[in-house]
């Protein structure tokens, strides 16, 4: 059986931010966006055009074309003690001084949170040869800074309800975003959604028993997600169940920190209904209960750009600890 609860939209302040320094002013502009430095005859040649087909780059898994970053650009005249203030900034040096391209990542160097790419390059046709070949680097260098800084917001501002629920249910903790706040709780499951009239957003945790490393074949876990979400999930119609777009799942299998995790990201559907969208998927291991914790997050938001909601419960799923006891 299972048993909804409706929560108030509840934060809690776990620490305050010890991570900026003291006098480093924030930075300025949204998640997602990028400001670049250059010339017209830059911006407009070889090196802009290459760099523009970088961060214009679709993200993976979406139900409509969406570009990675939201790119903005100034001449450098303009590139003042205001400007420099950007979250998320990529500058081109340009000079026959240099004899190769070259990359320099910094963070935090005039705002906290701060991300910098400057491009070093004799010449334009150079700079844009260096950026098509380091596309992988520049993209993961924005995405990543932006992952961590809400994994880091989620310390400051989360849903202790549903972390304490979480707790009761699967023995586990995960810090989701306070608005995050309707849930629903079954057997090794649980669910939370804002429940927004236009756009929902959602969280959902569940564990199975581990048997053998197959359960992480890409057809197995499509198997497994359309089993529980079918079981927990219903739709609006009689009958209507979420099912996985099998012709839209990407899977990969990685370690972090020692630990084996599949990601995978792909498209979900409620059979008999119009609804779908996009989800994202972490599995991990839990050696000490021999069992298999999955954290996804999925979004519903018709005719509105998802990539940013999509990437906002994302972090999330980086935040789970297996095996917390109750206070």
């Amino acid at each position: 059986m299972l048993i909804v609860l409706l929560t108030v939209a509840a934060s809690c302040n776990r620490r305050q931010n010890t991570n900026k320094p003291l006098l480093t002013p924030s930075s300025s502009g949204n998640p997602y966006e990028v400001m670049v430095v250059a010339e017209d005859s830059i911006w407009d040649g070889y090196a802009g055009r290459a760099l523009r087909r970088v961060l214009n780059k679709p993200v993976p898994m979406l139900p409509q074309d969406e570009p990675s970053f939201h790119v903005n650009r100034i001449r450098p005249k303009n590139y003042d003690r205001i400007m420099n203030l950007f979250r998320n900034i990529i500058v081109f040096k340009i000079d026959d001084d240099f004899r190769q391209g070259k990359i320099k990542f910094e963070r935090n160097v005039f705002a906290y949170p701060q991300a910098i790419v400057t491009i070093h390059a004799p010449n334009t046709r150079v700079a844009s040869s260096y950026i098509t070949e380091n596309t992988t680097s520049i993209i993961d260098f924005f995405y990543n800074e932006e992952l961590n800084r809400q994994v880091e917001s989620l310390n400051f501002s989360y849903n202790p309800i549903f972390s304490d629920s979480l707790k009761k249910v699967l023995g586990c903790d995960m810090l989701i975003p306070p608005d995050i706040a309707k849930m629903k709780i079954g057997k090794d499951f649980i669910w939370a959604s804002n429940d927004g009239l236009q756009t929902v957003q959602n969280i959902v945790v569940y564990a199975y028993p581990y048997s053998t490393q197959k359960v992480f074949d890409k057809h197995s876990f499509i198997a497994l997600r359309d089993t529980f979400m079918g079981r927990n999930i219903p739709g609006y119609n009689p009958g209507s169940v979420m099912q996985t777009n099998p012709e839209c799942v990407d899977v990969r299998n990685y370690t972090q920190n020692g630990h084996f995790i599949q990601e995978a990201r792909g498209l979900w559907e409620m059979s008999g209904d119009a609804m779908g969208g996009p989800f994202v998927s972490q599995s991990r291991v839990d050696s000490v209960n021999n069992r298999v914790i999955v954290t996804e997050a999925f979004v519903y938001a018709p005719s509105k750009m998802k990539r940013s909601m999509i990437r906002r419960l994302e972090a999330s799923l980086y935040t789970l600890r297996m095996n917390v006891k109750e206070k």
